[in-house]
């Protein structure tokens, strides 16, 4: 605890990359266990979403049972810890791979949704942006069979159902121009939106050092920043359990609950 906070004392101009380990608590299931294996099978891929119709079906109807248990999932004293060093002078910059909003809902301002967030849908032909909870309302009205809260959640929202249910499924279209409608969140295989990879150029441009919390950076993504502040001379330090991609990058490691840890840093750093 004393060496990451005084790594905070000694970098003001903080970058924080967030991973799914840091909701964990509030919640939300992650991908992969502290090995960095897949814990679930893994998930859709752009590609099927785009092409298949019977992909968009088992996506949707997972995911009108699964969101809304995501969405009532509360900010941890992680989340909380981290807004509290923002508005303290410690983090400049977060940049999050949780498509879950729960940092901008602990009150983090300067947020960087590296894959999107659950909370729009777009469509893929006019562009038109609905509010998720408009597509919920949607779903639920088109497909009342799959009433089913014993579901189990998964990671980003979704639940599982058994395929059985999922043939009958009817998928709402855009209402503007009857098009596909997807989340607005970047799918594995998907391609990060050219306007979001410039604001995360900017903010490793920009910092003094980064601090990853709850990632083990698998998804190349994550893996580019530390690589890119790193071939910039930036020291990179790192909140997690269980090994990363980016280990042999870092100046300090600290293998320890993402949540209670964050928690005690504004006491350490006398906040």
């Amino acid at each position: 605890m004393n060496q990451l906070a005084d790594f905070l004392r000694r970098h003001p101009r903080l970058l924080v990359l967030t991973g799914a380990g840091l909701s964990q608590p509030s919640g939300i299931p992650v991908y992969r266990d502290s090995q960095g294996q897949w814990l679930r099978s893994t998930p859709i891929q752009h590609a099927d979403f785009v092409n298949k119709p019977a992909s968009r079906q088992r996506y949707w109807a997972r995911s009108m049972i699964g969101w809304p248990r995501m969405r009532q999932a509360a900010p941890n004293a992680g989340h909380l810890a981290l807004a509290e060093l923002e508005r303290a002078g410690h983090v400049t910059q977060l940049i999050t791979q949780n498509v879950d909003g729960l940092h901008q809902r602990a009150g983090q301002r300067a947020v960087i949704d590296l894959h999107g967030n659950l909370d729009t849908v777009f469509c893929l032909q006019c562009g038109v942006r609905l509010p998720r909870a408009q597509m919920q309302a949607a779903l639920r009205e088109a497909n009342p069979q799959l009433d089913n809260p014993l579901a189990q959640i998964r990671p980003d929202g979704d639940a599982d159902l058994p395929d059985s249910l999922l043939q009958d499924v009817q998928v709402p279209d855009c209402p503007a121009c009857g098009g596909i409608l997807k989340p607005e969140v970047v799918f594995f295989g998907g391609t990060i939106p050219r306007e979001c990879i410039a604001q995360v150029e900017a903010a490793v441009r920009d910092c003094e050092a980064v601090l990853v919390v709850g990632s083990s950076l698998t998804v190349f993504s994550g893996y580019r920043i530390c690589r890119d502040a790193h071939a910039q001379g930036k020291p990179l330090a790192c909140l997690n359990l269980g090994v990363t991609r980016a280990d042999s990058l870092f100046s300090l490691k600290v293998e320890a609950d993402c949540a209670a840890t964050l928690a005690a840093l504004p006491s350490a750093l006398r906040l």
